[in-house]
């Protein structure tokens, strides 16, 4: 245990004797998958150690309280289109007046041209000496009774016009007082459905189910861990350099990864490094002395292939 020890702290000081040039451990971008919905877990087929693809439906929450409340705001929405008001019976009526206005209208102008014909009749005449000037002043009244009629009954078709217009604007109006409601309703259902999509569990990303925190049949809440997943296709080594190092190496760089076979032996790795920490840390190691506390180190990040030997935790070693 004590040469271990040793070991880890010469790889951390670069000991130039050393058969490697840094050391770490691999890791993995972790995703915890989370409830979006309460109730009740009615299914939930994740298995520790299962490989779970991108997107795919791995559980189900008990949707049946938000389906109600889905139902109910649905029913509000309908609801509003029977509120509304109907201009158009009253209109109808007043429309039925109006024609039959204009047709009086049009019988008074047709009696009007016969008066005018007469009265000219008349005029002629009186000129003549053949006709009393009594018959033509008759017939000149009628005339003038007849067009004040006329243009009562235009005034009366324009109050008709009127209220017509009046009636169409007033339904408009608390119609749109009604209706205004409507876009609201409409994005309180919408929201409601995204809240209904939620009970339905998806899985986000590729990978290996870690840990299971959750089992069918519990009752679980709105941010609660349901289980952890990491893609171990690509490990990440999370090694260490002394500043020293710092120009040996630059990012998308190529270098051999180095692990324990468990025969005393290594096996090789093809690694790209993929980030470069720019700022110095002290040596990340469990026990170490007071000077060795003094070392500054770089941490790096290097991608290696898994070919379903590494591990998360699992030890490796860098060769640039």
């Amino acid at each position: 245990m004590l040469f271990l020890f040793l070991s880890v702290a010469l790889s951390a000081c670069h000991i130039s004797n050393s058969n490697y040039d840094a050391t770490g451990t691999f890791e993995a971008d972790e995703v915890i998958v989370s409830a979006e919905a309460s109730g009740k877990i009615l299914l939930l087929n994740v298995e520790e150690g299962s490989n779970l693809g991108k997107d795919s439906t791995v559980g189900k929450i008990d949707p049946s309280a938000i389906e109600l409340q889905k139902e109910q705001a649905t029913s509000s929405v309908n609801a509003l289109s029977q509120k509304t008001n109907d201009a158009l019976p009253q209109i109808r009526i007043l429309q039925s007046q109006m024609a039959t206005q204009t047709k009086q209208i049009a019988v008074q102008q047709e009696q009007l041209k016969t008066l005018l014909k007469e009265q000219q009749r008349f005029t002629n005449l009186v000129k003549a000496d053949a006709s009393p000037a009594k018959q033509l002043d008759d017939i000149t009244g009628q005339v003038n009774v007849l067009r004040e009629q006329i243009e009562a009954s235009k005034s009366q078709l324009t109050v008709l016009q009127s209220q017509v217009n009046a009636q169409r604007q007033t339904v408009t109006i608390q119609n749109r007082s009604i209706l205004s409601e409507t876009n609201p309703m409409e994005k309180r259902v919408a929201q409601i459905q995204d809240q209904l999509n939620k009970t339905t569990i998806i899985n986000p990303v590729k990978g290996t189910v870690l840990t299971r925190y959750a089992d069918a049949g519990e009752y679980t809440i709105t941010g609660k861990a349901l289980y952890k997943i990491a893609d171990l296709a690509t490990m990440k080594l999370r090694a260490y350099i002394t500043g020293d190092q710092l120009a040996q190496v630059k990012l998308h760089q190529a270098v051999k990864v180095l692990v324990d076979d468990g025969k005393g032996k290594y096996r090789e790795l093809q690694g790209i490094i993929t980030w470069i920490s720019d700022k110095a840390e002290f040596t990340p190691k469990t026990i170490q002395t007071k000077e060795e506390r003094a070392n500054l180190v770089y941490a790096v990040k290097i991608n290696v292939q898994n070919d379903g030997y590494l591990k998360i935790g699992m030890y490796g070693e860098v060769k640039f």
